[in-house]
């Protein structure tokens, strides 16, 4: 009762039980087994006079009969609000039992092996009963407690042990020798030897009987509560446990598939190797299971792979290791935890370690800094890469933000300037990533869209580093955009500063005229590049500028964009006039670009370049893709702030009017431009840029004026659904831009020489085609089956957006159209698989296997209990299909039907084995054996299935 209920009381409770064993041992003995079999929620009583002759199995057997006919309690996983405790004071009852007992009954033979032979009877078959799982529980718990105190009291006689042996020697040097005590000292040494002797043996007990057979056990907290075990012994006790005999337990976890042993295991290592005296008793483990460590850091679980990170960071610090070139990879790794644990670990051990050659300097700002450089290299050709790594160490180099120091490098133009011009563009790099970093913004875009809650403090700090930049930066700003003004590598990094800024600065410190300065150079910037970054970096720098600033410095940073504006018009203009006069249209290409940035910042109320836009369409028909894309979306652009400066309340007719035009006229060219990219990919040509354009822009469009969305409202005349005919060709663009490898797409070099970008082209396309389905402009059951068959086809950008939009449909669908959705999305991914050629089809047919896990597991825990009708009709509607076209479609089986199966019940499966097997006729079996196989499989597996279900004690 007192370890259910109350466990401040057990150490009351062992004292009083000492007091009844040193009056009578039997009796008490008895008791103590008894707990033991009531902690497992079973009774059994044992007479103290056969107590000498108890079966231990016999025992068991009995307690085991109990169990089957549902005469015990399990403590263990009650819902009983006063068992919450009962675990940890279990635990607690047998450590203090062992520590109160290291002076007397620990050492009493018959007692101790008699509690450790029924705990480990009690975890273990006995005459092949299997106990249940929760005296397995129960056992463990009890068993690894023993062991751990065991070696606790082991601990404490080996020091003692120790120190009356250093008594000894010393007393044998004296010369007057004093025989009384050395004798006294021997019999001491003696008597303590002998209890570490029997404590080990006790310690050995357990591990054979129970450790090594839960260790590897199918619950998957027996294995953690092991793993964890095993680590305390090699800390606590290193002289018994710390060789190769107890470790390869640890080392061979490693290897665990469950996450949370794995975890452990390194979690444990990495406690063994923080002690320097263990690490020269390790070399052989470590040699053996050094390179799994190291694989570990690239575990698909994020936790694991950050734990053993650290693991690989004290393996170097004790060197060994030396090469740290397999974390090199994680640096950029898209989970953040990794990327700043092994930021971390590559920042002190290549960028802040001390180097002879250096002596004093090595911790000199321009020193690390430069050492940060040469391992940016290797990723140079790459600036989201680059980003990855500036991010990865940011947070622990501090020489990222001294400004001054970065500063001073990027201006310095003396002979000894080290730096070649790959490092500068990447300093550059460092400079803006850093300056970004510093005042709370991403630097690696994630896909948690959320805004970061920030705390008072952290808003106080990051306000502290934008004064610090600002202070920095207001008098070499303008200095570094001259330097760099024509290297689009360099100054995009410089101008985008200015956003970080605290402007009010340039006023309080009576720096205006620099502020303009940086403001007309980011304006000769904008015109003396074209690329898509430099561009955007201008016009966000500038309108960012034109609304922060105040007073006469507001006034300048609107004059510095209006004319930006009025020459960017001026510019295209002409080109649109001079348009098909020579076969290079780059000044219409890049001044259409400038205008887009433009548009996407702010409106251009200007109806003579709409009209122009339009003339540029309709006149020119042998237009480069990237002028039509462009001028698309420059159209699109005008459109949407057209609808923005409606009064949605109080709308002018005339503008509702104008405003229908121009849809209809935009809608018209994108129908248009539709059916000739389709007829561009028939011919062989994948306009990949183009179609993605085309796709976005038809998707907001729908979406922005849905018949459905505006309906009931004042503008509702502005309302249109496009046609099932266009939807479908919408959908047929979808998949052909879908079905082109990147690297095979003939204007992806546009992309590569300009800076590169996060989200790839068929990230737009599914996710056009997504926000359709998702907010209901097209039926679900027109394109959705079809989108969810590209599941797991083109990256983790494509997978997260479907993912959402199975979200969406398990919230909005019933089970059975949910169900029929996902039959739909695999049969089409099915027919896919069978019209590839015979060197893609294992590829393919692996990815329909995958397509199925993912949407089964959709159905896991309670889930599976409240769609099992569906699932089950998913089931046979699936054979069904598969025996349409036998034997060409039975490896639908295996690869679709499979996993759903997973989800169903012994009953369920039996009725399926019946379904599948009353479609067969042996004799087609036999005379194509190798194209039934896939049914022979299939089968084979629901009868496995079945056979585990009803195995008894499963």
């Amino acid at each position: 009762d007192v370890i259910k209920h109350n466990g401040k009381l057990v150490p009351r409770a062992v004292k009083n039980w000492i007091d009844r064993y040193e009056s009578s041992q039997r009796p008490a003995t008895c008791e103590l087994i008894m707990c033991i079999f009531e902690a497992c929620g079973a009774k059994y009583n044992i007479d103290e006079d056969l107590l000498d002759e108890i079966n231990v199995d016999e025992v068991v057997l009995e307690l085991v009969s109990q169990a089957k006919a549902g005469d015990v309690e399990d403590f263990v996983t009650s819902k009983q609000k006063d068992l919450r405790g009962f675990k940890d004071n279990l635990t607690l009852f047998w450590d203090t039992f062992v520590l109160e007992c290291q002076n007397g009954p620990l050492f009493d033979e018959q007692l101790m092996e008699m509690c450790i032979n029924f705990v480990t009877a009690l975890s273990w078959q006995v005459k092949k009963n299997t106990p249940p799982r929760h005296f397995r529980h129960v056992s463990t718990l009890i068993g690894l407690q023993l062991a751990t105190s065991f070696v606790t009291v082991a601990k404490t006689l080996s020091q003692s042990r120790e120190t009356k042996q250093r008594q000894l020697i010393a007393e044998e040097k004296k010369k007057r020798k004093d025989a009384a005590r050395i004798e006294s000292l021997n019999k001491v040494l003696s008597q303590t030897h002998d209890k570490i002797t029997k404590i080990e043996g006790m310690i050995q007990a357990i591990i054979r009987g129970l450790f090594m057979h839960r260790y590897r056990d199918v619950d998957v907290d027996f294995r953690v509560a092991c793993v964890k075990a095993i680590g305390g012994w090699v800390i606590s006790y290193p002289s018994y446990f710390l060789n190769d005999l107890y470790l390869k337990y640890i080392g061979w976890t490693l290897s665990d598939k469950n996450v949370a042993v794995r975890k452990s295991s390194i979690e444990a290592l990495r406690a063994i190797y923080e002690i320097d005296d263990n690490v020269p008793s390790m070399a052989l483990f470590t040699q053996r299971f050094s390179n799994r460590m190291i694989e570990l850091a690239d575990d698909v679980d994020i936790s694991v792979a950050v734990s053993a990170i650290g693991l690989f960071k004290q393996l170097l610090r004790h060197q060994l290791i030396k090469d740290v070139s397999p974390l090199y990879d994680l640096l950029i790794d898209e989970s953040p935890s990794i990327r700043h644990a092994v930021g971390q670990l590559v920042y002190e051990q290549m960028i802040a370690v001390p180097n002879a050659e250096e002596g004093e300097d090595s911790d000199k700002s321009d020193v690390q800094l430069k050492r940060l450089l040469t391992i940016l290299k290797d990723f140079a050709s790459d600036p989201i890469l680059s980003d990855y790594v500036i991010d990865a160490v940011w947070e622990e180099m501090k020489a990222m933000q001294d400004w001054k120091c970065l500063i001073s490098m990027l201006l310095d133009d003396s002979e000894n300037q080290e730096l070649t011009d790959v490092d500068i563009a990447s300093l550059c790099r460092v400079l803006g990533g850093s300056a970004k970093r510093s005042v709370g913004e991403k630097l690696v875009p994630t896909i948690d869209s959320r805004k970061a809650t920030l705390t008072k403090a952290q808003k106080e700090a990051f306000e502290s580093s934008k004064k610090k930049l600002t202070t920095a930066m207001i008098k070499p700003h303008p200095k570094l955009l001259r330097k760099y003004l024509a290297d689009k590598s360099k100054v995009c990094y410089i101008v985008e500063i200015m956003q970080h800024m605290n402007l009010d600065l340039y006023s309080l410190k009576q720096q205006e005229q620099s502020c303009i300065s940086s403001l007309e150079l980011t304006r000769d910037a904008f015109f003396k590049h074209g690329d898509r970054k430099t561009l955007q970096t201008c016009v966000n720098t500038l309108v960012f500028c034109a609304s922060e600033t105040k007073a006469d410095l507001q006034d300048a940073a609107q004059r510095v964009l209006k004319e930006t504006t009025d020459e960017v018009i001026r510019k295209l203009r002409s080109a649109i006039e001079h348009a098909g006069e020579t076969e290079d249209d780059y000044s219409l290409t890049v001044n259409l670009r400038r205008l887009q940035h433009l548009q996407l910042a702010m409106p251009i109320n200007n109806e003579e370049l709409y009209k122009d836009l339009l003339t540029l369409l309709e006149d020119f028909s042998d237009l480069e893709d990237e002028a039509v894309q462009l001028d698309l979306t420059n159209i699109f652009l005008y459109v949407i702030w057209y609808l923005k400066s409606i009064d949605h309340d109080n709308p002018d007719e005339n503008q509702l009017t104008s405003l229908i035009t121009k849809r209809s006229t935009l809608y018209k060219h994108l129908e248009t431009q539709m059916d000739n990219v389709i007829s561009s990919f028939s011919d062989g040509q994948t306009k990949s840029l183009l179609s993605s354009t085309i796709c976005t822009i038809f998707s907001d469009l729908c979406s922005l004026f849905s018949k459905e969305k505006l309906s009931s409202t004042k503008i509702e005349r502005l309302g249109f659904s496009p046609s099932s005919e266009r939807l479908e060709k919408f959908w047929e663009l979808c998949e052909l831009r879908l079905s082109v490898p990147d690297s095979d797409d003939d204007d992806m070099e546009v992309e590569r020489e300009e800076e590169a970008d996060y989200f790839s082209q068929k990230d737009i396309v599914i996710t056009s085609a997504a926000k359709l389905v998702a907010h209901e402009m097209i039926p679900k059951d027109f394109i959705g089956s079809e989108i969810i068959s590209h599941y797991v086809l083109h990256g983790k950008g494509v997978e997260e957006t479907i993912k959402q939009l199975i979200l969406v449909f398990k919230k909005n669908m019933k089970s059975q159209e949910l169900c029929s959705l996902y039959l739909d999305a695999m049969k089409k991914a099915y027919s896919r698989h069978l019209e590839d050629d015979e060197e893609a089809k294992p590829k393919s047919f692996e990815l329909c296997k995958e397509l199925a896990n993912r949407l089964s597991a959709t159905f896991s825990g309670f889930a599976r209990n409240i769609h099992r009708p569906s699932i089950l009709k998913l089931v046979r509607n699936g054979v069904e299909h598969a025996f349409e076209d036998t034997p060409t479609q039975l490896s639908f089986l295996e690869a679709c039907v499979l996993p759903f199966l997973q989800r169903l019940a012994a009953a369920d499966i039996r009725d399926i084995i019946e379904n599948v097997q009353s479609r067969v006729n042996d004799d087609d079996v036999d005379q194509d054996p190798t194209g039934w196989r896939p049914y022979q499989t299939f089968l084979e597996h629901l009868q496995e299935r079945v056979s585990k279900t009803e195995a008894p004690g499963q």
